[in-house]
């Protein structure tokens, strides 16, 4: 406890001290007319997250709010739901409200809370950003410029039964070809299903098919995000794999009504062969269970694609400062808290959530608790961000409804491009 508390002191004394001398005139200092932080903004504040990442955060805040009574940080409970909670993060955040003052955020929306002038630059020199996952640290940016900084990461990785695996004599699939025919001829011999990704029409689906279009060397849009890419060959090339595995049945048919949680479930429950899936997914069947089929039956390995490894989406999340709250300076300490080293291990510890630290990816003690830490680096350094546009929200709408057309063969793959690259030219526009 020593450790972290003379954490926490230090990071109270560091962004006091630099406030007062760099504020607005750091390298990377706040764009012009931004709104800066304030040097005398400490007090008691708020940390507003998802409902269901309340327990473990209470555990983090503990040590903070011992050492600091007149800086006390109280949880701010949003949905679970991750467009439930962006929309009452805007609710209030329109309005000017300060009942926030830090903000974990899903990492695609650094664009829109940043153009809107939601949240405050920050200054870079006050986090150690070069130890952190350089991806992680992507998500954060806008524009040359720190909002947020990166708290865990996420990458997709595929789950399989490597039980099974070594009972066929077969080793974890690389390749599109090799999943799709261990899924129709493995799978039904031991009574699973093949494979199930997350195929429901919603952020979920958005995500499965641009890690398909990618691994095929497509994009939705252009490395500036001003341009709409995802009417291309490569792009035909990822959804008609996904396509052709629900016609062919190997995808299972269920795939279509599955988020994260179902199809964990599904694979928990012994009935699924292959899951395309986030990390949590091993931490939660890595524990013995009544309604855990596969413990110590899980390997874990990168996606495939269409000549060896695919790419993943990015995801995960930062915290960010309201540009409305009062007591910033007190807000970004919280913060250097939250993602110093020690608060990362015990994140990671608490909650099996990928972390930015890179050298915890190596440390022998969490590879030991977390196994599958070496192939998540490698998914997290090869994955690729969604698009970072203003208006995210609408445009992953768009694509999932497009491909969910697709899927149900209620359009053509083509046609189904070809209508997403319509609806998304004047999203991208507006923008």
């Amino acid at each position: 406890m020593s450790m972290r508390r003379a954490i926490i002191a230090a990071a109270t004394v560091v962004v006091a001290v630099s406030l007062l001398l760099t504020a607005g005139c750091a390298p990377d200092g706040p764009p012009a007319g931004s709104q800066a932080p304030s040097a005398d903004g400490i007090g008691p504040i708020t940390f507003a997250v998802g409902a269901d990442d309340a327990g473990f955060f209470n555990a983090l805040i503990a040590p903070w709010n011992q050492a600091h009574p007149k800086q006390h940080v109280t949880l701010m409970l949003l949905p679970e739901a991750e467009n439930g909670q962006l929309a009452q993060l805007t609710a209030n955040l329109q309005a000017g409200s300060s009942v926030y003052d830090v903000i974990a955020m899903d990492v695609i929306w650094t664009a829109e809370f940043a153009s809107a002038g939601w949240i405050i630059p920050l200054d870079s020199s006050l986090f150690p950003l070069g130890d952190f996952l350089r991806p992680a640290v992507d998500t954060a940016m806008y524009n040359g410029h720190l909002w947020a900084v990166p708290y865990y990461s996420n990458a997709e990785v595929l789950y399989y039964r490597k039980d099974i695996l070594a009972k066929a004599g077969t080793p974890p699939p690389k390749t599109w070809a090799q999943l799709a025919a261990d899924a129709k001829t493995i799978a039904p011999r031991y009574g699973l299903q093949g494979y199930a990704g997350q195929l429901s029409p919603y952020e979920g689906l958005t995500v499965n098919f641009a890690e398909a279009l990618q691994s095929a060397g497509g994009s939705i849009l252009s490395p500036g995000g001003t341009t709409v890419t995802v009417d291309s060959p490569q792009s035909l090339a990822g959804l008609d794999f996904l396509v052709d595995g629900v016609r062919q049945g190997w995808i299972a048919p269920s795939s279509l009504s599955y988020e994260e949680v179902s199809s964990g479930a599904a694979f928990e429950s012994g009935n699924l062969l292959f899951l395309n899936n986030w990390p949590f997914i091993y931490s939660q069947t890595s524990k013995p269970g009544p309604a855990n089929k596969v413990y110590g039956k899980v390997g874990v390995t990168l996606l495939p694609g269409p000549d060896g490894a695919g790419s993943s989406s990015l995801g995960g999340a930062n915290l960010a400062v309201s540009a409305f709250s009062k007591h910033q300076a007190t807000a970004i300490a919280f913060i250097q808290y939250l993602t110093s080293l020690t608060e990362e291990r015990q994140m990671l510890v608490d909650s099996a959530f990928p972390p930015v630290w890179t050298s915890l990816y190596s440390d022998p003690a969490m590879v030991k608790l977390f196994p599958d830490l070496p192939v998540v680096k490698q998914a997290i350094l090869s994955a690729q961000p969604r698009p970072s546009i203003v208006d995210y929200d609408q445009a992953s709408l768009v694509i999932s409804s497009a491909v969910y057309q697709a899927l149900t063969f209620k359009k053509t793959p083509r046609e189904a491009l070809t209508e997403m690259a319509a609806q998304l030219t004047p999203i991208i526009a507006d923008g």
